[in-house]
């Protein structure tokens, strides 16, 4: 009988858990609309949150980061949060001047080193700032300056690119104006004989409407291609690899967007499929189209699902599909204008989805 007892508050005790579960996973906000709740809300940074970007520690898959930009004019920097969204201040970076938009790039060669490494705009000075991760130790030599000899040289939005063929690294940077097919800047990035990372010139493309701006840039590793964010307007896709060409590959989502079409990014189903994510900024909502195009009409992605999250105004994203402990089906982190970043389970998106969206079985094991 006591078993039976027992057995019977185990039970109730689990379906209790898992009542919880669901309830917290989604939410009604106060005008009815029903959310996405996060896992985990960061902690603040000190002034202005815009940038998130993830590092795998293939080794040790807990002790994973995710990299947040603040663009504080004065005390701006580079926090790096653990996987419970705790800052660690000995390894975060700060009084730098306004950086932006952050990216990663794992297992790059440059000058017969592999590294991880981090490129951040800094807008305050014109530059971009490349680390070495994970020592999160600066590797340029003092930063790099971008669009030099352009009356506006801001610079805004950051996407790495490895090409495939060759290893070669390059970096492409928005900025906050300039004129419609060079509006984009490509550089690629090697390391001197000091071991200090140095950009070359190598392209310059990128339509612009002029309505207002593009910040979000983001390179699709899969099949080689660069995306932005024309606000406003839609999202532009073009060859990642310069070698390829300056041809506008696609515009679309040219009419799903509340406001600002902005933050992208990109969850890998397998080698040939996946998601592309983009923020609809002024409806605190994600955008979900498929990546690979259809085979009738070439680049033209299909809009599949739309997101609500608890994340507000949200302009910068990332995602990854790798197992990770909480988030075994893959992380989702978005800036909120809070000065915090959201943490999201991809398995919460299937689910508000009841599975139209799909989770890829993945595993820790390095590509």
């Amino acid at each position: 009988m006591k078993q039976m007892t027992i057995g019977k508050i185990i039970i109730a005790v689990f379906l209790v858990v898992t009542l919880f579960t669901c309830l917290t996973a989604f939410s009604e906000d106060p005008h009815g609309q029903e959310r996405i709740q996060p896992a985990v809300i960061t902690e603040k940074v000190f002034g202005d949150s815009d940038d998130p970007a993830i590092w795998i520690n293939y080794s040790d898959p807990a002790n994973s980061w995710v990299l947040g930009t603040d663009k504080d004019n004065r005390n701006g920097g580079i926090y790096v949060y653990d996987l419970s969204g705790k800052i660690n201040r000995k390894k975060s970076i700060l009084g730098l001047k306004r950086i932006n938009n952050i990216d990663i790039l794992q297992g790059v060669n440059l000058g017969n080193r592999i590294l991880d490494i981090a490129v951040a705009t800094e807008r305050g000075t014109h530059e971009i700032r490349v680390l070495e991760l994970p020592a999160m130790k600066m590797i340029d030599n003092g930063g790099i300056e971008v669009f030099e000899g352009e009356a506006e040289r801001d610079p805004m939005g950051i996407a790495l690119f490895k090409r495939p063929t060759d290893g070669a690294v390059f970096a492409i940077v928005s900025r906050k104006t300039g004129p419609s097919g060079s509006y984009l800047w490509q550089y690629q990035l090697t390391l001197d004989a000091k071991g200090f990372v140095q950009a070359k010139l190598v392209r310059k493309f990128g339509s612009f409407s002029g309505l207002k701006e593009i910040e979000s840039v983001a390179v699709d590793s899969l099949f080689g291609h660069v995306y932005y964010s024309d606000e406003q307007v839609g999202i532009r896709q073009y060859y990642a690899d310069p070698d390829k060409g300056n041809e506008e590959l696609s515009l679309f989502g040219s009419k799903d967007f509340t406001a600002d079409n902005e933050g992208i990014s990109f969850y890998y189903l397998t080698d040939s499929s996946g998601y592309i994510l983009v923020s609809d900024q002024g409806a605190n909502q994600f955008k979900v189209y498929s990546l690979e195009s259809k085979a009738v009409v070439s680049y033209q992605h299909t809009l599949l699902a739309t997101l609500p999250v608890t994340a507000s105004e949200s302009d910068g994203s990332e995602v990854t599909a790798v197992s990770l402990p909480g988030y075994e089906a893959g992380l989702f982190v978005a800036m909120s204008t809070d000065r915090s970043f959201h943490y999201y389970r991809w398995q919460d998106f299937v689910s508000y989805t009841n599975g139209k969206l799909q989770a890829r079985a993945n595993t820790t094991s390095k590509k």
